[in-house]
């Protein structure tokens, strides 16, 4: 250690951490998440230093309260509500990211049962009739399936009558 005067601050290491993550154009968050994430990034910090508010002992776990119940969650066909913040979503994702969860810990903050959706039903039913329209999910030398044919115009009624008529029903 070259300089014994050279001390570093917990509170303005964190502060100066944060504020470049805010910096970061990709970074998406609301004004009410920076306390929290500056709380947790001055425990970080002191805790890596070897001191401050960090404890060692096992904390108590966190009871997390949602936002809405399960059932108010998925009522909508169209968004799924956050039990984060009460507010809708077509693919909660990104918002569990921008909280540091990965669908399974939230899943397990809540106490969700494993098949409960990450997508909104309407979201999911349009980008599966997306897929197939371009032929994803096919077997490798699979077809894409014709459309049923279209009604006939009348024009092409008649010349077919005509050709079967007149005995020329080729192709």
């Amino acid at each position: 250690m070259a300089d014994e005067n050279f001390e570093i601050d917990a509170v303005e290491l964190a502060t100066e951490l944060t504020v470049a993550w805010l910096a970061n154009p990709n970074t998406r968050t609301s004004a009410d998440d920076v306390p929290a994430f500056l709380h947790k990034m001055h425990e970080t910090v002191a805790s890596l230093m070897g001191g401050g508010t960090a404890t060692t002992e096992v904390e108590a776990p966190v009871e997390y309260t949602p936002a809405v119940t399960v059932r108010k969650s998925l009522a909508s066909p169209d968004a799924i509500i956050s039990m984060i913040d009460g507010k809708p979503y077509k693919t909660l994702r990104r918002h569990l990211a921008t909280h540091g969860l990965t669908p399974e810990e939230y899943r397990e903050r809540y106490g969700l049962k494993p098949d409960y959706p990450m997508v909104a039903q309407t979201y999911s039913e349009s980008r599966r009739a997306m897929a197939k329209k371009i032929g994803l999910g096919r077997k490798p030398g699979q077809k894409v399936e014709a459309k049923p044919a279209a009604k006939p115009t009348k024009a092409q009624a008649a010349k077919a009558a005509a050709k079967a008529h007149l005995g020329g029903s080729e192709g």
